[in-house]
């Protein structure tokens, strides 16, 4: 695993021990920054769920003015810190250990973010719970997207009953990568 462009280009990321995260691969990564690159120069990147921390070092890399990462899990928290160092891009970063929703109650009125990346476990069903608090906090700006990485056979269909669109649903062998914008007034 490593930094796929931009000024920490090719620094191998180290990933948490264990089996509680699944890093995502170089080539989805590249992916999905690719789609997401348009946005990404300045702008304010939330990543949820953060793991190793590769997809905000990936936005910090190619020119995000901030990330705020977000994981509770303290080994993957070390590896955030230590990610960062490695590829000097810790002044851009604000690292919370904590849940996701405590973190997002504590950073609402305080913060506007372009992008939104969460990658929660597989199969735990807190997404619907995520994108309903966002979709009525202060955090998402007015064009943000929010991207959800999920298994293949997760059922979104709860999300008509919410003010947000899937602009893109980007499918892979083993999971996908949803686009949402919500629809804000």
């Amino acid at each position: 695993m490593r930094v796929i462009a931009g000024k920490a280009r090719s620094i191998p990321l180290a990933a948490p021990k264990g089996m509680k995260t699944r890093p995502t691969t170089d080539r989805i990564k590249e992916t999905l920054f690719n789609m997401l690159q348009p946005r990404i120069s300045g702008c304010e990147f939330l990543d949820l769920f953060a793991g190793s921390g590769a997809i905000g070092i990936e936005a910090l890399s190619r020119g995000a003015s901030e990330c705020v990462f977000v994981e509770k899990n303290r080994g993957a928290v070390a590896c955030i810190l230590e990610n960062l160092k490695k590829t000097k891009l810790e002044k851009d970063a604000q690292v919370m250990q904590t849940d996701v929703m405590s973190a997002l109650k504590q950073l609402d009125g305080h913060k506007v973010f372009d992008c939104i990346f969460m990658d929660p476990p597989y199969q735990d069903g807190v997404e619907e719970e995520i994108l309903t608090w966002l979709v009525n906090s202060s955090l998402p700006a007015k064009d943000s997207v929010i991207i959800v990485e999920a298994a293949l056979t997760a059922d979104f269909s709860w999300m008509e009953k919410l003010p947000c669109s899937i602009v893109k649903d980007k499918k892979y062998k083993t999971n996908r990568h949803l686009f949402i914008q919500i629809n804000k007034n």
